[in-house]
């Protein structure tokens, strides 16, 4: 059986690109959430999942770390971040920042780091 998912489901605010949906009541094994930094300088503090993560740079820019790294990516480009790997990402302005970050897993499962 096939889903289709509105956008009133996961949205957090009216006309904006933020929230989040858990697929297992879907039945698949991705959740995903949909993230808008206003504020430069904003985005998540530093924490790890037991599964990859996916992040869509869908507008602006951000500045992910991710281990040791240190990755500025911009719209159109994606970043992986393996397994178990401590990461966080900031928007690095100008503007909003817009993600996409797919969790390879039915729900959220985060351990918080900072």
């Amino acid at each position: 059986m096939a889903h289709i998912i509105n956008r009133e489901v996961w949205e957090d605010l009216p006309l904006s690109w933020h929230g989040e949906i858990t697929g297992k009541p879907y039945g698949t094994n991705v959740s995903i959430i949909f993230n808008n930094q206003e504020r430069v300088g904003a985005g998540p503090r530093l924490h790890k999942h037991p599964y990859t993560e996916t992040f869509i740079i869908r507008r602006g820019r951000a500045r992910f770390t991710v281990g040791e790294e240190i990755i500025d990516a911009e719209e159109g480009q994606i970043v992986v971040c393996p397994a178990n790997t401590p990461h966080n990402f900031k928007n690095l302005g100008p503007g909003a920042l817009e993600t996409i970050d797919i969790h390879a897993n039915e729900v959220f499962v985060t351990e918080w780091l900072e």
